[in-house]
């Protein structure tokens, strides 16, 4: 099972809404997910500083003066901004490694980093998921979000989708790989190190380890096809927009709609119900084994 859904923005005037629109389309996803949920949210870019998503499950205690400890130990400054159980740490490029590497000898569990990007995942119903972190109210260009139903690993918040390797880059996916644990070798020989037990993250290790070979993105998603085992549809983020590809049997349900407003993707029609214009929209089932991606 699992729900994906995504949304990119063509237009500025629509960035408010970003947030409540994506909101209706995860919660109509729930009964494909309903163990977990997830965001990214892609928006409020800032030149030369970098934005750390981390989540504690003491969160009262893990952020208290956060910022304070953190910009001590960097020598510079450092902001913070505390949702629910994640916090946005904002460091100064350059910055973001060793930030990384204290935050989590702190106990902080790293949830993706990128100029542009922050990512909320908990347990629970997507409906209860999206209210903790206000997602309703979060604006940006676009975003991707995903619904759980565990099969292979167990639910957990690390569990959850989305799943971010790389700077503005993450992935959620609906389906199962059956050799995550070779490529998670493959991946680890030579220095790309995944914190789950999750295949998603495997899934997103390889795409960012392709690109940073020198892949383009359409590039990495066609190399999955060939060198990840079973059936899947990927959605990945990246700072300037988001792509889609499904295996070469298109096991798992996908539909798209565009509007000159916007672009949409879901695993069911029914997720677009509510979207503005969506009775003229462009609809059409994303073809097997090939890739379509949106970019800014």
């Amino acid at each position: 099972m699992c729900g994906i859904v995504g949304l990119f923005l063509k237009k500025d005037a629509l960035h408010p809404r970003l947030g409540d629109m994506l909101t209706d389309m995860l919660i109509t996803m729930t009964d494909r997910g309903p163990d977990s949920a997830g965001i990214a949210i892609y928006g409020g870019e800032s030149a030369a500083t970098v934005k750390i998503t981390v989540q504690s499950a003491t969160p009262e205690a893990a952020f208290d003066a956060l910022d304070t400890k953190l910009a001590k130990e960097l020598g510079a400054p450092v902001s913070l901004k505390v949702v629910d159980t994640h916090a946005v740490v904002t460091v100064p490029d350059g910055a973001e490694a060793r930030a990384v590497e204290l935050l989590e000898s702190w106990g902080l569990r790293f949830m993706g980093s990128g100029r542009s990007m922050e990512i909320y995942k908990e347990v629970g119903l997507p409906e209860e998921v999206a209210a903790r972190f206000g997602l309703r109210d979060m604006g940006g260009s676009h975003g991707i979000g995903h619904t759980r139903m565990a099969t292979e690993s167990a639910v957990t918040t690390m569990g959850a989708h989305p799943f971010s390797t790389a700077p503005d880059q993450c992935l959620v996916h609906n389906g199962s790989l059956s050799n995550h644990n070779q490529m998670r070798r493959k991946l680890a020989k030579k220095g790309v190190l995944t914190r789950s037990e999750n295949d998603t993250e495997v899934g997103a290790a390889y795409i960012s380890s392709r690109i940073a070979d020198g892949a383009t993105l359409g590039e990495a998603l066609e190399d999955t096809i060939a060198d990840l085992d079973g059936f899947f549809t990927f959605v990945t983020g990246t700072k300037d927009g988001f792509g889609v590809v499904r295996d070469p049997i298109a096991c798992k349900p996908a539909v798209m709609a565009e509007t000159d407003d916007y672009v949409a993707f879901a695993s069911e029609y029914r997720a677009f119900a509510d979207l503005p214009g969506i009775e003229t929209a462009k609809v059409w089932e994303p073809e097997p084994a090939t890739v379509y991606f949106w970019e800014r």
